[in-house]
């Protein structure tokens, strides 16, 4: 009988340990202590098609999985044996010999109604045992999202975690001149492929965020010169004016349920945190201070708030309850603290600080401890986390370039990759896996 073993992926750093067990046939570390990455070697087919689509979406399943950090995927110049038959069983010792742990194997075929069907098999080449297999059935434009749901099912066979593959960016495209700048709303893949333009830039956009729902987006506009919160369908491209505030209304983010706004209104030369409900336009004060209290980020079960406040002198953060109360603050290192999110596990907040003329990219428990910076430069701003909390989102324009530009990077601080677009981007937004 053949064993059956545990996959471990072991994340050490300094102050923090986490461990995620998920079954596999093979015994396989891979440990990030304090930066050091052993990322898997795993061999990905040319998918057998007839018209080389086959070939096209194991390639963005291999890129997908060499971006997350935790693999290598193994030459294809150094394969042994050419599978063109995903049924075939593999001769695992020819992918033992290139020290290929697992192996991806798969066929891409069109069925009478002209969708295309994909399938795939994952092969732990030491037990020589699959580890899943499984089909899919999509329209012919949409390849890349199947490539991509492929990726995320090895990436949880291997790891234990949800993957993030199968996801979009919304964010702001800048083009023009610095003194001119045309900012419009755009969304994309998650690895930057598929851009589409959401405004004119006809007027200014900022701060675009996700609905738990996926189909939904808010965003804060200068429309006419004045400062509004939209809600705009991706699905049917209605969008409507949250509220109309005699101030400047801004920093926009849905509740974990979808069914609230959260923002800031500015009155009187400060803001303060309320609550819309979308379905009755209710509007609830939550804070009441002579301060600027700002970029409100619910924790995943909806029952706290993190905010950035500057009562204390200067931009830190606060948590509070969903209700307001017990407002309390949890950032005390030096310099200034900003754009908080929670972490969709529940168990981090990042954030953007500054200290003198350097900003950083960190994270920090919800009471404020394990503080750890990430990534920092000339300007870093606006994390966004990925849907299954591993990888941060934000961006970054370095000193002497004309606009900024989106980053990824891992939890552990390395694993830092540029996020292509076609132009300038900022202000990032991950949204949820997509159903």
């Amino acid at each position: 009988m053949l064993k059956r073993c545990l996959l471990l992926i072991s994340l050490a750093y300094a102050g923090l340990s986490m461990m995620f067990v998920a079954p596999a046939n093979a015994l396989v570390e891979i440990d990030i202590s304090q930066g050091n990455v052993a990322p898997l070697p795993i061999a990905i087919t040319d998918f057998a098609s007839d018209d080389g689509i086959g070939a096209q979406i194991s390639d963005v399943v291999s890129a997908d999985l060499k971006r997350s950090g935790l693999f290598a995927p193994v030459d294809k110049a150094a394969f042994i044996q050419n599978m063109t038959d995903p049924d075939e069983t593999p001769r695992f010792q020819d992918w033992q010999l290139i020290n290929a742990s697992a192996l991806v194997v798969g066929r891409i075929s069109k069925e009478p109604d002209g969708r295309l069907r994909a399938e795939f098999r994952l092969w732990d080449t030491y037990a020589g045992q699959q580890i899943v297999g499984q089909q899919f059935f999509t329209k012919p434009d949409n390849w890349r999202r199947v490539a991509h749901i492929i990726a995320d099912q090895i990436y949880k066979a291997l790891t234990g975690e949800d993957g993030y593959f199968d996801s979009r960016i919304v964010f702001v495209s800048e083009s023009g001149p610095k003194n001119d700048r045309k900012r419009q709303l755009a969304i994309m893949d998650q690895d930057g492929a598929n851009v589409e333009m959401l405004t004119s830039g006809d007027y200014m956009v900022l701060t675009p965020r996700f609905s738990p729902n996926r189909q939904e987006l808010t965003y804060m506009s200068y429309e006419n010169d004045q400062p509004r919160v939209y809600l705009l369908q991706l699905d049917s491209g209605q969008r409507e004016v949250v509220g109309n505030f005699p101030g400047m209304t801004f920093a926009p983010r849905f509740s974990p349920d979808g069914q609230r706004i959260i923002m800031s209104l500015q009155q009187d030369g400060n803001a303060n945190i309320y609550t819309m409900d979308l379905r009755t336009r209710a509007t609830t004060r939550l804070t009441s201070t002579a301060a600027i209290d700002t970029s409100p980020s619910y924790a995943p079960d909806g029952q706290q708030i993190v905010f950035e406040s500057d009562r204390g002198g200067r931009q830190q953060l606060y948590v509070m309850n969903a209700d307001g109360s017990n407002q309390h603050r949890i950032s005390f290192g030096d310099g200034s603290y900003s754009t908080p999110v929670w972490s969709p596990r529940g168990d981090l907040i990042a954030f953007t600080k500054q200290s003198g003329n350097t900003f950083s990219i960190g994270v920090m428990k919800p009471d404020g401890s394990g503080e750890r910076i990430l990534t920092s430069g000339f300007h870093n701003e606006g994390p966004t986390w990925s849907p299954n909390g591993r990888v941060l989102m934000f961006f970054r324009q370095n000193a002497g370039e004309g606009g900024p530009h989106l980053y990824t990077i891992d939890l552990s601080g390395y694993n830092e990759q540029e996020v292509p677009t076609p132009q300038f981007a900022s202000d990032p937004a991950w949204s949820p896996v997509l159903d």
